[in-house]
Protein backbone atom coordinates (compact mmCIF):
# COMPACT_ATOMS: atom_id res chain seq x y z
CA UNK A 1 0.00 0.00 0.00
CA UNK A 2 1.13 3.46 -1.19
CA UNK A 3 1.84 6.11 1.49
CA UNK A 4 1.45 10.01 1.16
CA UNK A 5 3.00 13.05 3.34
CA UNK A 6 -0.73 13.00 4.83
CA UNK A 7 -0.69 9.23 6.06
CA UNK A 8 3.04 9.69 7.31
CA UNK A 9 1.95 12.19 9.68
CA UNK A 10 -0.81 10.51 11.47
CA UNK A 11 2.00 8.15 12.12
CA UNK A 12 1.97 8.24 15.86
CA UNK A 13 5.04 6.95 18.48
CA UNK A 14 3.24 4.26 19.35
CA UNK A 15 2.65 3.61 15.58
CA UNK A 16 6.78 2.15 15.44
CA UNK A 17 7.81 -0.63 16.93
CA UNK A 18 10.53 -0.26 19.03
CA UNK A 19 14.17 -0.40 17.37
CA UNK A 20 12.77 0.39 14.29
CA UNK A 21 14.03 3.78 13.50
CA UNK A 22 17.98 3.56 14.57
CA UNK A 23 20.86 6.02 14.00
CA UNK A 24 22.23 4.77 10.73
CA UNK A 25 18.57 5.52 9.29
CA UNK A 26 18.83 9.33 10.03
CA UNK A 27 21.03 11.96 8.23
CA UNK A 28 23.09 14.22 10.22
CA UNK A 29 20.78 17.17 11.21
CA UNK A 30 18.07 15.00 9.98
CA UNK A 31 16.44 15.83 13.35
CA UNK A 32 16.59 19.35 14.91
CA UNK A 33 15.71 20.97 18.15
CA UNK A 34 12.29 22.49 16.75
CA UNK A 35 10.94 19.19 15.51
CA UNK A 36 10.81 17.86 18.59
CA UNK A 37 7.93 19.24 21.32
CA UNK A 38 9.27 20.58 24.63
CA UNK A 39 9.26 17.26 27.41
CA UNK A 40 8.42 15.05 24.52
CA UNK A 41 11.91 13.56 25.60
CA UNK A 42 12.26 13.06 29.10
CA UNK A 43 14.78 10.87 31.24
CA UNK A 44 12.89 7.97 31.22
CA UNK A 45 13.29 7.62 27.40
CA UNK A 46 17.01 7.32 27.18
CA UNK A 47 18.94 4.43 28.48
CA UNK A 48 21.81 4.40 30.92
CA UNK A 49 25.02 6.11 28.86
CA UNK A 50 22.83 7.43 26.11
CA UNK A 51 23.84 10.50 26.31
CA UNK A 52 28.13 10.99 25.84
CA UNK A 53 29.16 14.12 27.11
CA UNK A 54 32.82 12.61 26.27
CA UNK A 55 32.21 12.65 22.14
CA UNK A 56 31.63 15.45 19.57
CA UNK A 57 28.04 14.86 19.20
CA UNK A 58 27.38 17.41 21.68
CA UNK A 59 28.46 20.91 20.15
CA UNK A 60 28.45 24.81 21.35
CA UNK A 61 28.13 26.03 25.07
CA UNK A 62 25.62 26.48 27.78
CA UNK A 63 24.75 29.80 28.27
CA UNK A 64 24.96 31.18 31.92
CA UNK A 65 21.31 31.49 32.39
CA UNK A 66 21.45 27.60 31.72
CA UNK A 67 24.39 26.99 34.26
CA UNK A 68 26.97 26.88 31.84
CA UNK A 69 30.27 29.47 31.35
CA UNK A 70 29.09 30.20 27.86
CA UNK A 71 32.75 29.35 26.81
CA UNK A 72 34.17 27.00 24.53
CA UNK A 73 37.81 26.70 26.41
CA UNK A 74 39.34 26.50 29.38
CA UNK A 75 41.90 29.30 30.86
CA UNK A 76 45.83 29.34 31.25
CA UNK A 77 47.39 28.01 33.94
CA UNK A 78 46.84 30.28 37.77
CA UNK A 79 43.85 31.44 36.36
CA UNK A 80 40.10 31.41 37.68
CA UNK A 81 36.92 32.01 36.63
CA UNK A 82 35.61 35.25 37.37
CA UNK A 83 33.09 37.72 36.32
CA UNK A 84 34.24 39.86 33.21
CA UNK A 85 34.84 43.65 33.39
CA UNK A 86 31.37 44.54 31.66
CA UNK A 87 29.70 42.45 34.53
CA UNK A 88 27.29 40.37 31.64
CA UNK A 89 29.60 37.18 31.70
CA UNK A 90 32.59 34.91 32.65
CA UNK A 91 36.13 35.14 31.37
CA UNK A 92 39.52 33.39 33.15
CA UNK A 93 41.85 35.71 34.07
CA UNK A 94 44.41 35.98 36.67
CA UNK A 95 43.23 36.50 40.30
CA UNK A 96 44.96 36.98 43.62
CA UNK A 97 48.37 38.21 44.42
CA UNK A 98 50.20 39.44 41.50
CA UNK A 99 53.40 41.09 43.64
CA UNK A 100 54.92 43.83 45.60
CA UNK A 101 57.10 46.48 45.29
CA UNK A 102 59.10 48.47 48.00
CA UNK A 103 60.55 52.17 47.87
CA UNK A 104 63.24 53.09 50.29
CA UNK A 105 63.56 56.46 48.08
CA UNK A 106 61.22 58.45 46.02
CA UNK A 107 59.80 57.72 42.97
CA UNK A 108 56.61 56.29 40.42
CA UNK A 109 54.45 53.17 40.66
CA UNK A 110 53.24 51.99 37.64
CA UNK A 111 50.61 49.73 37.98
CA UNK A 112 51.28 46.89 36.22
CA UNK A 113 48.43 45.22 33.79
CA UNK A 114 45.87 43.59 35.10
CA UNK A 115 46.64 44.66 38.50
CA UNK A 116 43.50 46.42 40.38
CA UNK A 117 43.66 46.60 44.14
CA UNK A 118 46.77 47.58 46.19
CA UNK A 119 47.64 47.71 49.47
CA UNK A 120 49.75 50.51 50.44
CA UNK A 121 51.86 50.80 53.97
CA UNK A 122 53.71 53.73 54.31
CA UNK A 123 56.42 55.40 57.34
CA UNK A 124 57.19 58.75 58.35
CA UNK A 125 60.92 59.32 58.67
CA UNK A 126 62.24 58.90 62.37
CA UNK A 127 63.25 61.98 64.24
CA UNK A 128 67.08 62.07 65.79
CA UNK A 129 69.05 61.72 68.79
CA UNK A 130 70.95 63.86 71.44
CA UNK A 131 73.31 63.18 73.91
CA UNK A 132 72.19 62.13 77.41
CA UNK A 133 69.88 59.40 76.39
CA UNK A 134 67.96 62.06 74.77
CA UNK A 135 65.89 59.97 71.84
CA UNK A 136 64.17 60.52 68.23
CA UNK A 137 60.25 60.17 68.06
CA UNK A 138 59.70 57.24 65.37
CA UNK A 139 57.84 58.13 62.00
CA UNK A 140 54.19 58.12 61.65
CA UNK A 141 52.48 55.03 59.43
CA UNK A 142 49.40 54.80 57.25
CA UNK A 143 47.46 52.06 55.29
CA UNK A 144 44.98 51.84 52.69
CA UNK A 145 43.43 49.24 49.93
CA UNK A 146 42.90 51.55 46.90
CA UNK A 147 41.07 50.34 43.83
CA UNK A 148 43.28 51.91 40.96
CA UNK A 149 41.89 50.24 37.74
CA UNK A 150 41.70 53.88 36.22
CA UNK A 151 45.38 55.03 37.42
CA UNK A 152 48.45 54.42 35.53
CA UNK A 153 50.88 55.85 37.58
CA UNK A 154 51.50 57.13 41.19
CA UNK A 155 53.97 59.45 42.46
CA UNK A 156 55.83 58.65 45.80
CA UNK A 157 57.39 60.79 48.57
CA UNK A 158 59.78 58.92 51.04
CA UNK A 159 61.42 60.70 53.51
CA UNK A 160 65.44 60.76 54.03
CA UNK A 161 67.04 60.66 57.19
CA UNK A 162 67.30 62.97 59.64
CA UNK A 163 71.26 63.83 61.72
CA UNK A 164 71.45 63.51 65.49
CA UNK A 165 73.52 65.85 67.12
CA UNK A 166 75.57 66.17 70.58
CA UNK A 167 73.90 67.25 73.73
CA UNK A 168 72.05 69.92 74.25
CA UNK A 169 71.24 70.39 70.92
CA UNK A 170 68.28 69.25 69.20
CA UNK A 171 67.84 66.42 66.91
CA UNK A 172 66.52 66.94 63.47
CA UNK A 173 62.59 66.00 63.28
CA UNK A 174 62.00 63.44 60.63
CA UNK A 175 59.92 64.07 56.75
CA UNK A 176 56.86 63.41 55.36
CA UNK A 177 56.16 60.29 53.21
CA UNK A 178 53.47 60.44 50.91
CA UNK A 179 51.78 57.51 48.32
CA UNK A 180 50.36 60.79 46.07
CA UNK A 181 46.77 62.13 46.93
CA UNK A 182 45.85 59.00 48.61
CA UNK A 183 47.86 59.02 52.00
CA UNK A 184 50.81 60.33 54.46
CA UNK A 185 52.62 59.61 57.00
CA UNK A 186 54.35 62.37 59.34
CA UNK A 187 57.94 62.28 60.35
CA UNK A 188 58.66 62.16 63.88
CA UNK A 189 60.17 64.78 66.06
CA UNK A 190 63.76 64.65 67.20
CA UNK A 191 65.19 64.91 70.69
CA UNK A 192 64.61 68.41 72.33
CA UNK A 193 61.86 69.85 69.66
CA UNK A 194 59.09 69.39 71.53
CA UNK A 195 60.55 69.99 74.94
CA UNK A 196 64.12 70.66 76.32
CA UNK A 197 65.69 67.43 77.81
CA UNK A 198 62.57 65.85 76.09
CA UNK A 199 62.68 62.66 73.94
CA UNK A 200 60.85 63.43 70.50
CA UNK A 201 56.91 62.82 69.66
CA UNK A 202 56.14 60.30 66.95
CA UNK A 203 54.70 61.78 63.62
CA UNK A 204 50.94 60.22 62.91
CA UNK A 205 49.41 59.25 59.70
CA UNK A 206 46.81 60.07 57.55
CA UNK A 207 44.37 59.60 54.48
CA UNK A 208 45.02 55.87 55.29
CA UNK A 209 42.23 53.40 56.84
CA UNK A 210 44.61 52.79 59.63
CA UNK A 211 46.50 55.77 60.89
CA UNK A 212 49.12 55.45 63.89
CA UNK A 213 51.45 57.69 65.70
CA UNK A 214 55.41 56.25 65.88
CA UNK A 215 56.44 55.84 69.26
CA UNK A 216 58.17 58.62 71.38
CA UNK A 217 61.77 59.37 72.56
CA UNK A 218 62.98 59.18 75.79
CA UNK A 219 63.91 62.09 77.76
CA UNK A 220 67.33 63.37 79.43
CA UNK A 221 69.11 60.60 81.70
CA UNK A 222 72.88 59.59 82.43
CA UNK A 223 72.82 56.44 79.70
CA UNK A 224 71.90 55.88 76.34
CA UNK A 225 68.52 54.91 75.22
CA UNK A 226 66.68 53.85 71.83
CA UNK A 227 64.62 55.79 69.80
CA UNK A 228 61.12 55.21 69.28
CA UNK A 229 59.77 52.11 67.33
CA UNK A 230 58.09 52.14 63.92
CA UNK A 231 55.52 50.05 62.76
CA UNK A 232 58.37 48.44 61.20
CA UNK A 233 60.73 47.61 64.62
CA UNK A 234 63.01 49.21 66.36
CA UNK A 235 65.95 51.43 66.81
CA UNK A 236 69.55 51.14 66.86
CA UNK A 237 70.69 49.38 70.31
CA UNK A 238 71.83 51.66 73.03
CA UNK A 239 75.50 52.30 74.13
CA UNK A 240 78.04 53.09 76.28
CA UNK A 241 81.08 54.72 76.41
CA UNK A 242 83.71 52.12 76.01
CA UNK A 243 81.94 52.07 72.27
CA UNK A 244 82.28 55.90 72.04
CA UNK A 245 79.42 56.89 69.67
CA UNK A 246 78.11 53.16 69.85
CA UNK A 247 74.62 53.91 68.54
CA UNK A 248 75.47 56.19 66.50
CA UNK A 249 78.42 54.33 64.27
CA UNK A 250 76.07 51.34 63.50
CA UNK A 251 72.59 53.73 63.42
CA UNK A 252 72.06 51.31 60.20
CA UNK A 253 70.87 48.74 62.65
CA UNK A 254 67.03 50.16 62.93
CA UNK A 255 63.87 49.42 61.44
CA UNK A 256 62.86 52.15 58.70
CA UNK A 257 61.16 55.10 60.24
CA UNK A 258 62.77 54.31 63.80
CA UNK A 259 63.86 57.63 66.37
CA UNK A 260 67.63 58.23 66.35
CA UNK A 261 69.19 57.04 69.47
CA UNK A 262 70.50 59.08 72.64
CA UNK A 263 74.07 59.12 72.91
CA UNK A 264 75.40 58.32 76.62
CA UNK A 265 76.73 61.85 77.63
CA UNK A 266 77.05 64.92 76.00
CA UNK A 267 80.25 64.33 74.00
CA UNK A 268 77.93 61.41 72.59
CA UNK A 269 76.27 61.88 69.60
CA UNK A 270 72.79 60.53 68.98
CA UNK A 271 72.17 58.54 65.69
CA UNK A 272 70.60 59.56 62.76
CA UNK A 273 66.45 59.20 62.67
CA UNK A 274 65.74 56.59 60.10
CA UNK A 275 64.37 57.18 56.45
CA UNK A 276 60.97 56.66 55.55
CA UNK A 277 59.61 53.96 53.64
CA UNK A 278 56.78 52.33 51.44
CA UNK A 279 55.29 49.08 50.59
CA UNK A 280 52.87 48.70 47.62
CA UNK A 281 51.55 44.93 47.52
CA UNK A 282 49.35 44.31 44.38
CA UNK A 283 46.50 42.12 43.27
CA UNK A 284 44.66 41.41 40.22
Amino acid sequence: MAFNYSSLKKITTAGIVNDTVQTADLASNAVGSDEITNSTVVSGDLAVSAVNLGTTVVTGSAAVAKGGTGLTSVGSANQALTINSGNNGLVYAPTGLYGMQVFTGSGTWNRPSGVRYIKVQITGGGGAGSGHGESGGAGGYSERILDMSGTSSVSVSISGESNGTYYSGAGGNGGGSSFGPYLSAGGGYGANRNNQHSGGLGGSGSGGTVNTYGGGGQSHHNRSSPGGDSYWGGAVAAGHPQGGNFSHNHQSHSAPGSGGSGGYFNSHRGSNGRPGYCVVTMFY
